[in-house]
């Protein structure tokens, strides 16, 4: 389904996360694999791991909330990968209770703003003319928390960042339709990622990585070349 393609995915890499498994499931589809994380170490260990399963990865090292460190990626990953990406899928962010909002720490508004919404605004513009060279599609996560009745109590900044996304991917579906890019959303409920289960114990529903990593590599096929615009919820 994506053999002979780069796909590029960000926030890959901490093990037990849900990238662990969407990147897997790109790899087995034949995907040749750009992996971004925060942290270098990490992201390297992950493209190493799929390495000696066989497959194509390779990890990069990247703060996606900083503009500058960002346009130097594009030019590594043009570099050496080439001058088309087949997919993008934005996993990079992070959650936090921000409190009531009466309450509330601008530093933590500032910090949900940014990894959540900064890094998806910066990421995408960066590497849309990368997307548009090879008809692709974008996958942004936002949350449960964006849908109309989704609880968005004491998390008023982590809501507000993920309802961003989907409004930012909106605004990439109709801007981009004329170039042939696609832009999509998942807004899942509790995926089960260790952070997760240490988090919040393992009594809590959750929406399985497996499922989370069909649908996403389903939206960046070219079988959902007519799904544009959807902001899509899991549960």
């Amino acid at each position: 389904m994506f053999t002979d393609s780069i796909v590029l995915l960000t926030g890959v890499g901490a093990e037990g996360q849900v990238g662990e498994v969407v990147a897997l499931a790109f790899a087995d589809l034949g995907a040749s694999l750009v992996l971004v994380d925060r942290t270098p170490d990490r992201v390297q260990q992950r493209a190493a791991a799929l390495a000696r399963l066989g497959h194509s990865a390779r990890g990069y090292g990247c703060d996606l909330s900083d503009a500058a460190a960002v346009s130097e990626l594009v030019v590594t990953i043009r570099k050496n990968h080439g001058e088309k990406l087949r997919a993008l899928v934005h996993m990079a962010g992070g959650f936090a209770m921000s409190g009531p909002l009466a309450e509330s720490a601008i530093e933590v508004w500032n910090r949900q703003i940014a990894v959540n919404l900064t890094t998806a605004f910066l990421t995408s513009r960066a590497f849309l003319p990368l997307l548009r060279a090879d008809g692709g599609s974008i996958v942004f996560f936002s949350s449960q928390a964006a849908l109309p009745g989704g609880s968005v109590a004491e998390m008023s900044a982590y809501a507000a960042a993920k309802t961003g996304v989907a409004t930012l991917m909106r605004a990439i579906a109709a801007e981009e339709q004329k170039n042939g890019v696609r832009a999509n959303a998942i807004a899942p409920a509790a995926i089960r990622t260790a952070a997760n289960l240490a988090s919040m114990g393992t009594s809590v529903p959750y929406v399985e990585r497996e499922e989370v990593a069909a649908v996403v590599t389903f939206l960046c096929s070219r079988q959902a070349s007519g799904i544009s615009g959807t902001l899509l919820p899991l549960a």
